[in-house]
Formats: C-alpha cells, structure tokens, sequence
C-alpha cells in the first residue's frame, strides 16, 4: 500500500478527549468520516505531554502505532473525539 500525501488536506479539526473534552491536538483530516487514526506528520499542534495520555485526566485514548509504513495514533473506540 501507499503511505498517506505528507502535505495532506488543509482542513484542520481538533481533536478533543471523549472523556474530558481537553484539546489534545490540531489534526489535518481527509475526508468526513469518523476519527480512527491520526498520522503523526499530519498534527499540526500538539497539547499532549506524553503520547497517547489526555494530560488533563490521564486517559489513554490511542494506541501508537505503523499504519501503511508511517507512524500514527489508533483512536481506541470513543476516547477521542473530532470537533
């Protein structure tokens, strides 16, 4: 498979903590479904101390992961939301 366009799209949302409601990142999504993964070159701004952890209640929202050979947070179920 292909890795994911590096520039990517230049709609931004946030990405905010299901539990919460914390800002965690800037995200550039593609697309208008649901939030499963986030590619790391596509945060633009990230809020997080340590990777994956809401800093605010110290939730664990993602998995680190390699989606098509590029490093990217998987989204566990509904612990991460897109505003």
């Amino acid at each position: 498979m292909a890795k994911p366009n590096k520039k990517g799209p230049v709609k931004t949302i946030d990405v905010l903590c299901g539990r919460c409601k914390t800002l965690l990142f800037k995200y550039r999504k593609g697309g208008k479904g649901a939030l499963i993964k986030c590619f790391k070159e596509r945060i633009s701004k990230d809020f997080t101390q340590q990777a994956c952890v809401c800093p605010e209640c110290q939730t664990v929202f993602a998995r680190d992961t390699l989606v098509r050979g590029a490093p990217a947070y998987k989204i566990i179920g509904s612990k991460a939301i897109a505003k």
